[in-house]
């Protein structure tokens, strides 16, 4: 019996069957399965300095159409939902494809905030929230002598 080596590596192709690796490659890296196997929830940084609260979240290939925020009782509600559909005609067949996606994300907002204060942009995939604390919730800072 013997024992033949089957190899992917698409720079080292010494498959029997070359054009039987090239139709499962195709098929695996197609956005149809792609699409599926990613996770959809955007990471998000929330950091803060004297004055506000900043909220970032990496959402790349969106528009800023796309976004819905809204602020309920003191949670920040950001969603997206979006639909997709793409057609391909090539010689030999025609593809078409729809996709849907989306997500929430829910932040509650800490008691100094001040939810009348509240900026949002999205800039190269970024969406960046800006949310301004009450003047109560600043930090004073001032220097105490010595006696």
């Amino acid at each position: 019996m013997t024992l033949v080596k089957f190899n992917a590596d698409k720079k080292n192709n010494s498959s029997l069957l070359p054009s039987f690796n090239d139709v499962f490659e195709s098929i695996l890296n197609d956005s149809f399965f792609n699409d599926r196997l990613v996770a959809r929830v955007p990471a998000a940084n929330i950091s803060e300095t004297e004055d506000h609260y900043h909220v970032e979240l990496a959402a790349p290939g969106l528009k800023k159409e796309d976004f819905k925020i809204n602020l309920d009782r003191n949670v920040l509600h950001i969603a997206v939902e979006r639909q997709n559909e793409s057609s391909d005609v090539q010689k030999n067949y025609s593809k078409r494809e729809y996709s849907y996606s989306s997500f929430v994300r829910s932040f509650t907002l800490p008691d100094s905030a001040n939810a009348e204060n509240i900026e949002a942009s999205y800039t190269d995939g970024v969406l960046k929230i800006d949310i301004a604390k009450r003047e109560e919730a600043k930090a004073i800072r001032r220097q105490i002598d010595i006696k």
